[in-house]
This record gives structure tokens, C-alpha cells and sequence, in this order.
């Protein structure tokens, strides 16, 4: 197999699973040892075709050039982001969003760091078995 193949081999096997990923509404096929150079033959829409010739070129390369060719532009990749750190959800909290606890929203259990939770709410108190003596060694120190 010489290096030309080998390369676009390396490509296949790397690059093909992530472009599927981004984009899952596209239809890829290998065609393998079809013809002696490699190319990548690309079916657009309004039926026009694009060759990209893959001879004698690295799997980066390849990737780089059917990027800059049918990609995003760095400009609109940037203002997409940008967009997309705008929208936060305000339903989110914790580090990093615009709430850190759950007990800043109105209406909510205050923190029991803050407030105690009565003790009917903890587990401790709810699952704890009393005898009849620690109930009166419990009412003896109340008393005293």
C-alpha cells in the first residue's frame, strides 16, 4: 500500500466518525480502491458537485482544506458561541450560573446550613427506633 493510501486511509478511520457526528443529516460513503489516486467526491445541494483531490496529502490536511472549503467560517463559528453563552437557563444553579444554591429561589427550603430542618424531615430522626428508656431518660433531661 503506498503512503498516499495510507494517508487517506488515516483520515477515513479518524476524521469520518466525527464528521458523521457533527453532522447527522449527511450521508457518507467510502468507496475504497475504486481508482488509483484518492479523491472525495462531494454531492451538494441544487445537484452540484464538488472533487476534492486527496493525493499526496496528510489526514490534517485533507480535514483542513474540506473545512475551509464547506465549513463555518472562524466569524460565524465565534458568533454562534457567543450566542450560545448568552441564553443561560435560569433554572440552572450552582457554580458558575446566576444562582448558587436552590434555597435563592422564592419559595423554596432555606439552606440547613442557615436554617435548621425540622427534625421530622431528617433522616436520622425518621428512621431511629426509641425505646421506652430513652424516651424517659429523653423527657428527664427536658425537665431538668
Amino acid at each position: 500500500m503506498t503512503r498516499v493510501l495510507c494517508f487517506f486511509r488515516d483520515f477515513l478511520h479518524w476524521y469520518t466518525p466525527q464528521i458523521q457526528y457533527k453532522n447527522p443529516n449527511v450521508q457518507l460513503v467510502a468507496m475504497k480502491d475504486m481508482m488509483p489516486s484518492p479523491f472525495i467526491r462531494l454531492f451538494l445541494d441544487g445537484d452540484e458537485e464538488v472533487i476534492v483531490d486527496a493525493e499526496g496529502k496528510t489526514k490534517e490536511d485533507i480535514l483542513s482544506h474540506l473545512t475551509k472549503i464547506l465549513g463555518k467560517s472562524q466569524s460565524v463559528l465565534a458568533a454562534e458561541e457567543k450566542e450560545a453563552q448568552i441564553v443561560e437557563n435560569k433554572s440552572n444553579f450552582g457554580v458558575g450560573c446566576g444562582r448558587y444554591c436552590i434555597c435563592e429561589v422564592p419559595g423554596q427550603v432555606p439552606c440547613p446550613s442557615v436554617v435548621p430542618l425540622p427534625k421530622a424531615w431528617r433522616g436520622k430522626y425518621k428512621t431511629a427506633t426509641w425505646t421506652t428508656t430513652d424516651l424517659c431518660q429523653l423527657i428527664f433531661l427536658i425537665v431538668s
